[in-house]
């Protein structure tokens, strides 16, 4: 295929559009399964939980099970052993899932770890592992999963990113890197696999009481004193607010589930008003910076007078 025509097909996406052809939107509903990843607190926890409580059949998984026992003894639930990087844990997850239940209705690839440092002040270790597990671990569970769905045409990917996937802030640079990626990959899966029946949602909470910004997080080792004021302020301002956000978990999973069962849900989900107001006025910024430089944009472009052969003369 030529540029050209990649150009074409590319350009016939409508990226924004959340609508399904109606033989193939399938409803989620109580009696769908659901595997979650990262069970043991947070979202993860309190999604289990609400969905069992609903009737629902859940795969519940966690690095550690022990953190899982409530959840041992249901008959709609399945607890399960996963560390998302590792690839022997994750097939065997799924096909235990599969097995048991005969197929995975929605996926929510909830995992993740938060990491605090300017970016200089950065420590490769901790940036891998938090890219493994946030990202690539997501994948692996991802294209372990999608077989399944394709093969029935029906499903449901829920990714937890972040507002800090749509704008980032100081002492989170790495983090947000590995949610900007994240919003990368599942803007292009939506592409890809929505024609066959699959939903592929984001979820963008700003703060809530999980342990994300307390134990769960953690940060470089040295600071240094000129990133006190911006990535210093940031790191210790997010800690002291730990407890204390005004993101309720139980509310949010609510919303999460309302969403997931009703028509047309969105790619974008976001959570929180710091979230909502967060995304607009990040919105904001990015279309005064394109207004600003419209024309210089628009100018690198050839001429549309041009023919090729007199614009490869000029640029010999």
């Amino acid at each position: 295929m030529s540029l050209i025509n990649q150009a074409a097909v590319l350009a016939s996406f409508t990226v924004g559009d959340t609508s399904m052809p109606a033989a193939i939107a399938k409803e989620i509903t109580e009696q769908s399964v659901w595997f979650i990843t990262g069970c043991s607190t947070g979202f993860g926890h309190e999604l289990a939980k609400q969905l069992l409580g609903r009737g629902n059949k859940v795969v519940v998984t966690a690095r550690n099970t022990q953190a899982l026992t409530e959840f041992a003894g249901k008959t709609n639930a399945l607890v399960q052993k996963l560390d998302v990087t590792d690839p022997t844990e994750v097939t065997a997850a799924v096909h235990a899932a599969q097995a048991h239940f005969g197929r995975i209705d929605v996926l929510v690839n909830n995992a993740g770890i938060g990491y605090f440092a300017a970016v200089e002040e950065g420590e490769d270790t901790k940036i891998r592992r938090m890219f493994d597990i946030n990202l690539f671990g997501l994948a692996a569970v991802t294209r372990a999963v999608l077989p399944g769905m394709r093969k029935r045409r029906h499903g449901f990917i829920v990714n937890f990113s972040s507002i800090g996937g749509l704008r980032s802030f100081p002492a989170i640079g790495w983090y947000n890197a590995t949610k900007f990626a994240l919003e990368g990959l599942s803007e292009a899966l939506w592409q890809e696999v929505e024609p066959l029946g699959i939903r592929v949602m984001l979820v963008e909470p700003s703060g809530f009481r999980t342990n994300w910004a307390g134990r769960s997080a953690d940060e470089s080792k040295a600071q240094i004193p000129d990133y006190a004021a911006t990535a210093g302020a940031g790191r210790a301002g997010v800690r002291a607010v730990s407890g204390k956000q005004a993101g309720d978990p139980v509310r949010a999973v609510e919303a999460i589930i309302r969403v997931v069962e009703g028509p047309n849900p969105p790619h974008h989900l976001l959570l929180g008003n710091d979230a909502y107001e967060g995304a607009i006025a990040k919105l904001a910024d990015l279309r005064g910076d394109f207004a600003r430089f419209e024309a210089v944009s628009r100018g690198a472009d050839f001429p549309k007078s041009d023919t090729p052969k007199a614009a490869a003369h000029r640029t010999a």
